[in-house]
């Protein structure tokens, strides 16, 4: 967001559609080393470490096809979150200025206070969601966004103005960093060990591939049709009903296979 400011306020909109826009992308790409630094660094689980086996590529395939509704499930819970990360930053600097006629510059300083606001949220509501467990969070930001998303854009749109769409996108942002801090974690927790990293890796690029990458897309598609400026928010509502109808599935399954080990160990 703040490269966005920057380069809004320092090149010109022809540059900006020249070669301006790739800029952020570049520098986004230097992150890259860091994260297989902390990849290289996080502690795996001791179910997971105490595998010896390195599987096939014919087994992985095998154990993804025993597992497929474990992970269409876990697709499900990615749902809520690429789309509404798509929604409150790709789509917002387009959303403010065709939408509720705001500047530029006005869209971007949204954009920017969001990156800053998911920034803080997020290991915050991770580590709250270490005290009082992944579901209570996941449940809990997938109903409010249920339920706050359409009225806050069409309240947003009614009264289009800098400070509203501030307003808006914070609380949005909130509900997603509360949603993605337990959901990253939750979804590890409940893939099986044979299928841990690829069910992870498969669900979440199936999220982002046919949901959240097209998130713009469907927004301004559903504006044109329904004629509502507001309609963004029913794509973020029926997200968040499938994260939460996902939660619960995949945490009854869980709590099944909990019961179930404790039986045998009895």
């Amino acid at each position: 967001g703040l490269r966005g400011v920057r380069l809004n306020q320092w090149l010109s909109p022809q540059e900006m559609g020249e070669w301006g826009w790739r800029v952020p992308f570049f520098i986004g790409c230097l992150i890259v080393p860091a994260l297989f630094v902390i990849r290289r660094s996080l502690e795996e689980t001791p179910e997971f470490e105490a595998r010896t086996h390195r599987p096939s590529l014919s087994q992985v395939l095998r154990s993804i096809g025993q597992n497929f509704g474990v992970v269409l499930a876990g697709t499900a819970m990615v749902v809520m979150t690429t789309v509404s990360f798509y929604l409150i930053t790709a789509y917002t600097p387009t959303f403010g200025k065709n939408e509720l006629q705001l500047s530029d510059l006005d869209s971007l300083l949204v954009t920017m206070c969001i990156g800053l606001s998911n920034f803080i949220w997020l290991p915050v509501m991770g580590a709250f969601s270490d005290r009082i467990g992944r579901k209570p969070l996941l449940l809990g930001a997938s109903a409010l966004a249920l339920l706050t998303a359409y009225p806050a854009l069409s309240w947003l749109v009614r009264e289009p103005s800098f400070a509203g769409l501030l307003g808006v996108e914070l609380w949005l942002s909130f509900l997603y960093s509360s949603y993605n801090g337990a959901m990253v974690v939750a979804l590890t927790e409940v893939m099986p060990a044979d299928v841990r990293t690829t069910g992870f890796s498969l669900a979440y690029s199936l999220a982002t591939a046919t949901f959240g990458g097209f998130t713009p897309a469907v927004c301004t598609w559903l504006i044109h049709t329904l004629d509502n400026r507001a309609a963004p928010g029913i794509w973020l509502s029926g997200a968040a009903l499938l994260g939460l109808l996902a939660t619960l599935v995949l945490f009854r399954r869980r709590g099944k296979e909990i019961a179930e080990a404790e039986l045998a160990n009895a």
